[in-house]
């Protein structure tokens, strides 16, 4: 009895030695701070009067949330930003706008798996244009630089530019 169970340590210890290493963590490609990112998602809408900008009607409610979240976020409570967010979602879980300012909120909170999926998810249900469009891609690229994806923070970027439609011809 005292042999098998002998052999059992050992071969235990064996299958323990024998076992690979885990991986080192992938080194992120970026330095810039949650705010950075952030300020540079917004900044990749631009500001051109002239371009299209699909903008839902909404919930006076929601709306309500949404400038709540803005006045906690620029207190630099982001959490609590969030949070309040949260609520507006549960009321337009679908809203693409709500959807990317959560994904933001995620970024500033350090989850950027969080961000790539709202930002996704904001992406499949938005217009596919406009300021609004670029915001989810240049989420999704921030997101892939977090997570030491060079290719895929490459693609959102190339992504990015897709969203811009010239305005019609005037006559």
């Amino acid at each position: 009895m005292h042999r098998c169970i002998a052999l059992a340590s050992v071969l235990l210890l064996a299958a323990c030695a024998s076992a690979p290493p885990a991986p080192p963590p992938t080194p992120m490609l970026t330095h810039a701070t949650p705010g950075q990112m952030v300020a540079a998602i917004r900044a990749a809408a631009g500001r051109d009067p002239d371009e299209l900008n699909v903008q839902p009607l909404r919930d006076p409610q929601v709306e309500d949330l949404r400038e709540q979240a803005q006045r906690l976020e620029a207190q630099r409570r982001d959490a609590d930003a969030a949070a309040v967010l949260d609520r507006a979602l549960a009321i337009t879980p679908d809203d693409p706008a709500l959807l990317q300012e959560r994904a933001e909120a995620a970024l500033l909170l350090h989850d950027g798996a969080t961000a790539e999926r709202l930002a996704r998810k904001a992406e499949a249900r938005g217009a596919h244009v406009g300021p609004l469009c670029r915001r989810h891609w240049a989420t999704v690229e921030q997101a892939r630089l977090l997570a030491g994806d060079a290719p895929g923070a490459a693609d959102a970027h190339a992504r990015i530019a897709a969203c811009t439609v010239a305005p019609p011809p005037r006559y």
